[in-house]
């Protein structure tokens, strides 16, 4: 008998009631139920265009209901947009969208479970996706995300405080006054040059931290820690090819934001399932 799912209102709400239960139990388990670390792979670039073209596939396998588990993720950003405008705070826009990236790897949680039931020879739609919220680990997790949550809150309070210190705690008028302030000062253009500093040691933090850790909780009851310690121990094993692919993430994110962060409708599935291939050429 096939299987339907009907619409996505009427799924979370049946879902709702047996996700709370579920959360409950799994924040029991933040630690894991796994002591044996996992084993790290070599890996070569060769691995990183591997994973992105079964990404490719994936997302060729499942472009709606992969799409539809992320689209929350652009228009996300473009409310952080609008709240940025009507606060005044201009000169936060870039570090918000910049940061955003951050909690990338929540936003894909729910592809990963795609690319997994895809490998074991299951189907998949966007309500097992969404269904994450039942996988034994998910308050790891959920905990993870609200640390990559406060580290983009930590990001954005320190460039406020890097504008303030270089181009002074006064806001700009407009938005165009606020562009001639850091492209036409000598104190603009040392807030371009502190604050890309510093947001690519957040960026370097926040990519070994996760770049495996997401994927593994979802695979493994290893817990928080182990993940977390897993996805640096890869990043140390292999820091030419993971800073390779924090580059050609950094870059199909520019490029899919270019068109009002439409296109991270089709940047961040795509690189949501090649995340979870190259954890699976990276952990063994």
């Amino acid at each position: 008998m096939a299987k339907t799912i009907g619409n996505p209102f009427s799924w979370a709400a049946q879902h709702l009631g047996a996700s709370g239960t579920h959360l409950a139990e799994s924040s029991a388990v933040l630690g894991g139920t796994t002591h044996s670390q996992p084993q790290i792979r070599d890996l070569h670039l060769s691995d990183l265009r591997g994973a992105l073209r079964a990404g490719i596939d994936d997302f060729m396998a499942s472009r709606t209901d992969a799409m539809l588990a992320v689209v929350i993720y652009p228009l996300a950003g473009l409310l952080l947009i609008i709240v940025g405008f009507q606060l005044n705070a201009v000169h936060l826009l870039f570090p918000l969208l910049a940061g955003f990236a951050l909690l990338g790897p929540v936003a894909a949680v729910g592809l990963y479970q795609i690319s997994r039931q895809r490998e074991a020879g299951q189907d998949a739609n966007w309500a097992d996706a969404f269904g994450v919220v039942k996988a034994p680990g998910f308050g790891a997790i959920l905990v993870l995300g609200i640390g990559l949550g406060a580290l983009f809150l930590i990001w954005i309070v320190t460039a406020h405080l890097i504008h303030m210190w270089t181009i002074g705690p006064d806001p700009a008028a407009s938005f165009s006054q606020f562009l001639r302030d850091v492209f036409q000062t000598s104190a603009g253009w040392t807030m371009i040059v502190v604050g890309v500093g510093v947001g690519f040691v957040f960026a370097l933090v926040a990519l070994a931290v996760s770049v495996v850790s997401f994927p593994l909780l979802l695979d493994r009851q290893v817990g928080v820690p182990t993940a977390v310690v897993t996805s640096v121990r890869v990043m140390r094993r292999n820091p030419g090819v993971i800073l390779c692919w924090g580059l050609i993430v950094a870059t199909l994110l520019v490029l899919g934001a270019i068109p009002i962060l439409a296109g991270l409708i089709l940047i961040i599935p795509i690189l949501g399932h090649a995340t979870w291939h190259l954890y699976r050429r990276a952990v063994v």
